[in-house]
């Protein structure tokens, strides 16, 4: 499936963004520009079934948003040998599914959906859909450091956001997905703490090889909550 797809800058080096669940490419609204500063062209998509990118089909959510589609969709759209691709939450999860197709010189996994909560935490896949219906109130307390624009685009794309793609990952709720190894140079940013990648998965990476590192005091999109400290973070690999 081919995605939309939004772009900043006209520079010589590439860098490919990818949101996380619930979202679209309006989560990256400054950081496109800031790297688009930097000398990139950046390109950003929304996933399937999120923002103006066309809906999964099949009988099931897992046949309309398993883990695997929304990675070869990545691999649909986005060009090969990227200088930087960086994925969030679940762009995280689906950029390291597609990485070694797509073959960015550097990988940044943003707080990555690798250790979905299960069942009973509230978090888990189908705890999501609870979000389609959260007033204006409900977001800015549960991201108190949000700008206003980033809560008013948060409900925009609650209300384009197709809630099946939470079910499309019940497979993996409850287990880790960590990487077996960074298929290219790779660095795990965290929330602290993050709810997704703990401490001990977290140095799991580390010994596989990823660069990791915990942006202090950050909720889990990092870049809106804390853009000085996410761009920081990335210090040496942007």
């Amino acid at each position: 499936m081919r995605l939309h797809a939004r772009a900043w800058g006209s520079g010589d080096r590439v860098a490919l963004l990818v949101h996380g669940m619930m979202s679209d490419h309006r989560s990256w609204r400054r950081v496109g520009p800031a790297l688009a500063d930097r000398g990139y062209r950046v390109i950003a998509v929304d996933l399937r079934g999120h923002g103006r990118s066309p809906r999964g089909t099949g009988a099931t959510p897992a046949e309309r948003y398993g883990a695997e589609a929304l990675a070869q969709d990545l691999v649909d759209t986005l060009p090969a040998g990227a200088d930087l691709a960086l994925g969030h939450s679940l762009g995280g999860l689906a950029l390291s599914l597609a990485v070694e197709r797509l073959r960015p010189r550097r990988a940044v996994y943003s707080d990555p959906a690798w250790c979905i909560p299960g069942p009973g935490r509230g978090l888990g896949p189908e705890g999501f859909a609870w979000f389609r219906t959260a007033a204006r109130e409900q977001i800015a307390a549960l991201n108190p450091r949000w700008e206003a624009a980033d809560v008013d685009i948060e409900l925009d794309t609650l209300a384009l956001w197709d809630p099946d793609t939470g079910g499309g990952l019940s497979d993996l709720a409850g287990r880790a997905v960590l990487p077996e190894r960074p298929a290219v140079p790779s660095l795990v940013q965290l929330a602290d703490p993050s709810f997704v990648v703990g401490p001990a998965h977290a140095a799991e990476l580390a010994r596989r090889g990823f660069e990791v590192r915990v942006v202090a005091g950050a909720g889990h999109t990092i870049h809106r909550d804390d853009l000085p400290g996410f761009l920081a973070s990335l210090d040496g690999w942007i």
